[in-house]
This record gives C-alpha cells, sequence and structure tokens, in this order.
C-alpha cells in the first residue's frame, strides 16, 4: 500500500510539473503574440518597389501590361528588357506566363509563393491576380 501510495504521489508531481510546465510555455507563447507588432498589408500607393544591383538601388514597377520598368531616381523609367529584379536575399525574379517566379541561379525557375518577396529595403511586397503592388511594412 505504502508503495502504490508513492507511485501514485509520483505519478501526480509528473503531472503537476508538466502541466505548470504547458501552462508557463502557453503563457508565454500568449504574451509574445499579444506584443508581436500587427502587419497588414496595403495597397501601394506608388506601385514600386527598390531591389539591388551592383550595389546600387534601382525603382521597379509594371505597366498595365505587366511590363517591368526601371529607374536610378524615381522619375526617369526605361524598360527592363531581360524582366529581372532581384529580392533582398539575391533570388532572381520576373513574370513568366501569368505568374510571379523566381531563381537561384537564372536557368531553374519555380513559382514565388503567394506572390511576396522581401525587398531590399527589408519590407515585403506582393502583387496579386491583377498585378497590383501590395506591402507590408
Amino acid at each position: 500500500m505504502n508503495r502504490k501510495f508513492r507511485c501514485f504521489s509520483a505519478g501526480v508531481i509528473m503531472l503537476l510539473i508538466i502541466s505548470k510546465v504547458d501552462v508557463s510555455m502557453a503563457n508565454s507563447l500568449f504574451s509574445v503574440n499579444m506584443h508581436a507588432p500587427a502587419s497588414e498589408w496595403v495597397k501601394s500607393t506608388t506601385g514600386t518597389w527598390p531591389g539591388m544591383k551592383d550595389g546600387k538601388t534601382y525603382w521597379y514597377k509594371l505597366d498595365k501590361k505587366a511590363g517591368l520598368w526601371w529607374s536610378t531616381d524615381g522619375n526617369k523609367w526605361a524598360a527592363v528588357q531581360d524582366g529581372l529584379w532581384a529580392d533582398k536575399e539575391g533570388k532572381w525574379l520576373k513574370i513568366h506566363q501569368g505568374k510571379l517566379v523566381w531563381s537561384t541561379d537564372g536557368k531553374q525557375w519555380t513559382e514565388v509563393p503567394d506572390w511576396k518577396w522581401e525587398g531590399s529595403d527589408g519590407k515585403w511586397y506582393k502583387f496579386d491576380a491583377k498585378w497590383n503592388l501590395w506591402v507590408n511594412e
């Protein structure tokens, strides 16, 4: 009887310890989520996003036919002949057959998940189905 009681007590204590740890972890996770800044996607007012090439910032935008244009100053724009720009990690992106795709080597291309990428400025950008640009700061 004494041995059964000790085993039972040890089991109850273990459950209480585990429960306490789980509750503490849940509380800390909950408090982190409660204090994390809420970020929302907003439609870009300029329709432009930055990219780096050879250490220089270029500004990009799409025309009505999803053609890519770039500028160094935001005033004078030129069509990007190869249609490529780079994200913050150096992956190449382009619009191909109506989809946003990317590549690390310029040879194998895959569709960009949710059409989202991180710009050289650390902000996240995405296109919707009509090629409208959205930004998440």
